[in-house]
């Protein structure tokens, strides 16, 4: 991969055959790109000097602003131009529908009907970055493939530009983003059209791509109420002060983005309701204002907008929220703050702190090679004179422009000398309660905008309710994870003669806890007994009385029951114990002497044995109902040959059982696997049926998994 300093340094532009020129290689690029598949929009991202950023290099089409969450983005974030570099191919999103099933979080900020095409620009062995075009709602649902052929040959004939303008040393220079071409007013015929417009009684205005006022008729400017001066080379929103909503501003986005007619209605104060209608092409837009019908309290807002954040900001906060609901525990917060927000606003550190006992822990890092620089956060208590002690216990962030700046409060002892040249000191404040400081940190100095002040202060909120939740998640999941491991056994005993595998995995996602189990209980020299189960449930109270059922089969165990015996006692036990919840389960004795095992049954899947010649058998135990449903219930005992070298299998539902596949068909499945696979070693085999029932993923149920193989 070529850093984009490589391409990005000082010095001319570069020609289409590598030689200098003045030509605007991205712009031009972009712009042909797009004319051959008539696209409306479009963006060249180039990879960072580290290469794990895409940073966008130059847009078409529609303002820069409407990007700004994915100004900057990490290689592995979940966006199309990422995913095109990641995968080396074309990533097709054919619309509002498809976007938010496959990426949630632009939809949630860009909510419109379009459709997006990214492709890596690449040469056989080097990624030299990606780009995106877009296209109306209106676009098929597939794109053709003349559209795809011309994009990839497009992105192909860039690479190889990008190539040997770095090969040459004439690397390219920042271009100006490409909106499409000036308003041009120099013919009698403009003339006379623009005569035209002044005498409509309608108010019509016109905007360029970036939302700027290019022309208003007098009309449009009586009934926005502001003159030329006021209102040409601005936007709407921000020159006309009750326009300034970012429902207004949507609706101009929702135009541009869509390419589709869109309309509003806004109050001007104090009573009078205007009729605002979009009408966009790749230029711009046009804007027909007219006088609302109704009466005001027909209207959808009762009371003038108050001025309110920019949308960019909003989309900004919007983008990091959609991501920050996909963390679950506390190294899931710090990994996707440091992989997707540290690129979206800039920062190259951080160091995510929380309050425990009075002071600062480290709870993560990123961005320092050297770790003992972050280190030195830890351990200073919440009074100490120190910027993030400061952040967590006022709640006010600080932004530092410069070290000179940060020294000037905080006395150099009292600061960490870490490299970077700006910092944002956010506190994470959730629900009243401070939880930590999360530090950015700048290699360059940085200007802290008002907006982007805002939206850090924010988004120190957003992470705030992510550490909570994360952090009393992983406060769960030991303790969920800490009854499970005390419940199930934690090796199984060795017994001459026996070989043993056993796999266990929860069906609840990411808790480790359910109510399957398994256990091998040794009662002689030669002689053991085993026991599979499933409570039914997936939580605490499953795990709980699965661990009673154990036991009492332990129990009856050491007494010497025989096979139906212990599964008749722990039936009425758990009728006793009036749990409320069922158990299914297979017990028998081995005896490794004979040859044989004995079995017993209540309402589990049926066991398989592998013989030694390598045939499958499904053993149709009789057996009783569920355990806890019929106090005098029978469980009859049935005596199956095990010769040296045959297998017994024993597994719960979880390992079969699949939405939308006959129970009959997942087990001729699984026998048919297990003839392929019986020369494995057991734990080799275990592992694999497993995984092939789960897909490598948890699913709906708990799985449990014991295999007994005599020895030859």
């Amino acid at each position: 991969m070529i850093p984009l300093s490589d391409l990005l340094a000082s010095g001319p532009s570069t020609s289409d055959d590598g030689g200098e020129g003045s030509h605007p290689l991205l712009s031009l690029a972009l712009a042909g790109m797009m004319d051959d598949v008539q696209a409306h929009s479009g963006a060249v991202y180039l990879l960072s000097p580290d290469e794990q950023v895409l940073e966008m290099a130059v847009m078409a089409g529609l303002p820069r602003a409407f990007a700004a969450p994915w100004e900057r983005v990490a290689i592995t974030s979940p966006i199309p131009v990422a995913d095109a570099v990641r995968e080396r191919g074309l990533i097709w999103v054919a619309g509002e529908e498809d976007m938010a099933r496959r990426y949630p979080r632009i939809a949630v900020v860009l909510p419109y009907p379009f459709s997006v095409a990214a492709l890596p620009i690449a040469t056989h062995g080097t990624v030299y970055g990606a780009v995106f075009v877009t296209w109306p709602g209106s676009h098929p649902p597939q794109i053709s493939d003349s559209e795809r052929d011309r994009l990839i040959a497009a992105c192909d004939r860039l690479a190889l530009r990008l190539r040997r303008a770095a090969e040459s040393g004439s690397p390219l220079v920042p271009e100006a983003d490409f909106l499409g071409p000036a308003a041009m007013a120099g013919t009698t015929g403009a003339i006379e059209a623009v005569r035209m417009v002044a005498r409509v009684p309608d108010g019509l205005c016109s905007l360029d791509v970036n939302g700027h006022l290019t022309y208003a008729n007098p009309a449009a400017r009586e009934l926005l109420g502001a003159n030329a001066s006021t209102l040409l080379g601005k936007q709407l929103w921000s020159s006309v002060p009750w326009l300034n909503d970012p429902v207004y501003e949507d609706r101009y986005r929702a135009a541009m983005i869509s390419q589709h007619t869109t309309s509003f209605v806004a109050l001007r104060p104090p009573q009078d309701w205007l009729m605002f209608q979009l009408h966009p092409s790749r230029n711009g837009i046009s804007v027909h204002i007219t006088p609302a019908r109704g009466t005001v309290q027909e209207m959808p807002h009762d009371k003038p907008p108050q001025h309110t954040a920019g949308l960019v900001a909003i989309s900004h906060i919007l983008t990091l929220a959609s991501a920050l609901t996909e963390a679950v525990g506390v190294s899931d917060v710090i990994e996707l703050v440091a992989d997707e927000i540290m690129p979206a606003v800039g920062s190259r550190s951080l160091v995510m702190l929380a309050s425990e006992a009075g002071r600062l822990r480290v709870l993560g890092q990123r961005g320092y090679e050297d770790s003992t620089i972050a280190d030195r956060f830890d351990g200073k208590p919440l009074t100490a004179h120190t910027p993030g002690a400061h952040a967590l216990a006022t709640g006010v962030p600080s932004f530092f422009e410069s070290r000179a700046e940060l020294e000037h409060i905080y006395p150099a002892p009292s600061v960490t000398r870490d490299g970077m040249a700006s910092w944002a000191y956010l506190p994470l404040i959730a629900s009243g309660r401070p939880v930590g400081t999360c530090v950015l940190g700048y290699s360059q100095p940085h200007s802290f905008s008002t907006d982007e002040r805002a939206v850090l202060t924010s988004l120190g909120g957003l992470i705030a309710q992510a550490l909570e939740r994360a952090r009393l998640y992983d406060t769960k999941h030991r303790l969920a994870h800490g009854l499970q491991s005390a419940l199930l056994p934690h090796s199984l005993p060795s017994l001459p003669g026996l070989e043993v595998a056993a796999r266990y995995l929860p069906g609840t996602q990411g808790m480790d806890i359910g109510g399957d189990f398994y256990d091998l209980i040794r009662t002689g020299d030669a002689t053991a007994a085993a026991v599979i189960g499933d409570v039914q449930g997936h939580n605490v109270t499953a795990a709980g009385l699965m661990g009673q059922v154990r036991t009492a089969v332990r129990a009856y165990t050491a007494v010497g029951q025989s096979p139906g015996k212990v599964v008749v006692s722990t039936n009425r036990l758990l009728i006793d114990l009036d749990a409320e919840l069922l158990v299914s389960c297979v017990y028998l004795h081995l005896d490794l002497e004979r040859h044989r095992a004995r079995l017993a049954r209540a309402g589990h899947p049926q066991p398989l044995l592998l013989d030694p010649d390598g045939r499958v058998h499904i053993l149709d135990l009789d057996g009783g109902p569920l355990l806890g449903v019929d106090r005098r219930a029978a469980y009859p005992t049935t005596v199956v040959p095990l010769h040296p070298g045959s297998l017994l299998v024993l597994y719960t539902d979880g390992l079969i059982e699949t939405p939308d596949t006959d129970m009959d068909d997942a087990l001729a499945a699984l026998a048919a696997e297990l003839e392929h696979a019986a020369d494995q070693p057991l734990d080799a085999l275990a592992e694999h049926l497993v995984g092939r029932a789960t897909g490598g993923i948890q699913g709906g149920d708990d799985t449990a998994l014991l295999l007994l193989r005599p020895q030859r």
